[in-house]
């Protein structure tokens, strides 16, 4: 198609209230959310809301002249020239104050300042979106004029106009969500598995038999996957663990099955368990089981900070479940992995309840991002509350997770929703960037829980009901590294943070979805019941203190 076709089939025609609403939105969208942009993101989610906008404006205008509601009598040229006119005022202000709003969020941040947001990319990248997405919307109009006019022949023309319009919705949302995203997501998953079962990097398998991969092993090395290799080669060894604590220290353990380590969730659990027993896990005095992250990562922010709170006296046990990112999962299918979750879990629970309670290790989980959801969900609490392990840590827990949810709904009169407290804190404690464990008013019973949370995570504060109402965590006092100039809008607030949540792992260490080592040591203390003076815990987090890890 020529560009001057693609211009009229764009731009012909257009709805002038729908051209209101998209300049509005477009604006809108340059406000602060939970992230800093780039200028390429920054483009596409104007163009996201400026399209989003266009079409609200553009069924308001359709449901008018439904209703047969009289309409003003103006010159549609004229009109379309003013609102074009006062539209490009509104945006041009709109850019140039738009570092301004980024800057209110990095200066929390302790970030360098924007000089510009480099308006020209963004009005390119938002203009290119913005065709795009209008030409799927005029291929929808198509469709369901189609439709429509088949169903005229034997309906009334309204309902012939509502029933073209479902089934016009019906047909999109069908192609749309299970053939091409879950389609796609499970076709990129297989593929993943067989090219990680292809590419070998550049880690040598372990010389020791005493390492997950290395001689004697049950678990063979490239069946481990990247992450999986990553895992078990990386990590403090016994010397350097000693050399902190100036005595001598173990060899950590830790135990990883990959997707390519056999072919069923239950063959690659029994694996993973049988190599545990044989590397002497359950004979440490803590014993962790690790629900990895959608694409297999598992954080060493958290592994390393607890094998040295411990003195190499700790051992691991991850099993991969997919090569997916985790945000993707959670959008489309937030309970995939679960069952290879529940059946580690209680394939460990099982072993560990059967051993005698003066001999076994503390029993602890662990889960990041979408390995806490699935972590959270792998023990039913009432099948383990006459044996209950010893407690768990869970990282950025995402907003699909029920059980957090529940918990935050029901917290403290008073607290904020970005920092619950949950009745006496016996059980249940939240903290973040600054330590909170201690506000409970209540020690520690027989389970303890920690949730570990910034105010800045949108995996964790995404609000799909932030479409028509403010977020509670917007309510009150805000987060400490949560933009003060942060307001709500209609619609766009859930848009903006459903790219924040896209974008959540570019934010440096201790904000956003980027959990600091240092921030998980009094979590760790406190969910293993360890005693360790206030001086230690401040050198450990020195140690830690700008470690940077991604995913």
């Amino acid at each position: 198609m020529p560009l001057s076709g693609l211009i009229r089939v764009v731009f012909g025609r257009l709805s002038i209230t729908g051209v209101v609403f998209a300049l509005a939105f477009f604006c809108a969208a340059l406000t602060p959310s939970l992230m800093p942009r780039e200028a390429v993101v920054q483009g596409a989610l104007c163009g996201v809301a400026a399209a989003l906008g266009y079409l609200l404006g553009a069924m308001l205008s359709a449901l008018w002249g439904f209703l047969e509601i009289p309409k003003l009598e103006t010159d549609r040229r004229q009109t379309l020239l003013v609102v074009a006119l006062l539209g490009l005022i509104a945006v041009g202000a709109s850019l140039r104050h738009a570092d301004v709003w980024q800057n209110s969020t990095l200066a929390l941040w302790q970030q360098p300042p924007l000089d510009t947001v480099h308006p020209f990319q963004v009005v390119l990248v938002a203009g290119a979106v913005f065709t795009a997405l209008v030409l799927v919307g005029r291929l929808f109009q198509v469709l369901f004029q189609m439709l429509a006019a088949h169903m005229a022949v034997v309906l009334p023309r309204r309902i012939a106009l509502l029933g073209g319009l479902a089934a016009a919705i019906l047909i999109f949302w069908s192609v749309g969500e299970n053939l091409l995203l879950r389609g796609a997501l499970r076709l990129a998953d297989s593929s993943f598995k067989q090219l990680d079962n292809l590419l070998e990097d550049q880690i040598a398998a372990p010389s020791s038999p005493l390492r997950t991969g290395g001689p004697g092993s049950l678990l063979a090395w490239h069946g481990l996957g990247r992450e999986g290799r990553n895992f078990i080669a990386s990590g403090p060894d016994a010397s350097e663990i000693s050399a902190f604590w100036d005595r001598p220290a173990l060899e950590p353990i830790r135990v990883y099955a990959g997707l390519n380590s056999a072919e069923t969730i239950a063959e690659r659990v029994q694996l993973a368990l049988d190599e545990l027993i044989r590397q002497g896990g359950f004979e440490r005095s803590t014993l962790v089981i690790v629900t990895p992250t959608g694409t297999g990562w598992v954080d060493p922010a958290a592994m390393d900070t607890l094998e040295y709170l411990h003195r190499g006296d700790v051992a691991s046990v991850a099993l991969q479940y997919s090569y997916l990112t985790s945000w993707l999962s959670l959008l489309v299918e937030p309970e995939y992995g679960l069952d290879s979750a529940r059946s580690l879990f209680r394939a460990v629970y099982d072993h560990w309840k059967n051993l005698p309670e003066t001999e076994r290790p503390k029993l602890v989980l662990y889960g990041l991002s979408l390995g806490a959801l699935n972590s959270q969900n792998s023990a039913d609490l009432l099948d383990i509350v006459a044996d209950p392990f010893h407690g768990a840590l869970w990282a950025g827990p995402p907003f699909q997770s029920a059980m957090w949810r529940d918990i935050t709904a029901n917290r403290e009169p008073g607290s904020p929703a970005w920092l619950p407290r949950y009745q006496d804190g016996s059980v249940i404690r939240f903290t973040s960037q600054e330590n909170h464990l201690g506000e409970a008013t209540a020690p520690w019973g027989p389970l303890r829980i920690v949730y570990l949370q910034y105010a800045s995570d949108p995996v964790v504060f995404f609000d799909l009901w932030s479409l028509y109402r403010p977020p509670e965590w917007l309510n009150g006092d805000r987060g400490p590294d949560v933009s003060p100039v942060l307001r709500w809008y209609p619609v766009l607030t859930m848009l903006q943070l459903l790219f924040d949540m896209m974008i959540a792992t570019n934010s440096p260490l201790g904000h956003g979805h980027m959990y600091a080592p240092e921030h998980h040591i009094e979590p760790w203390i406190a969910v293993t019941g360890l005693d360790v003076d206030p001086e230690t815990v401040e050198r450990l987090k020195q140690h830690f203190a700008g470690t940077m890890r991604t995913p």
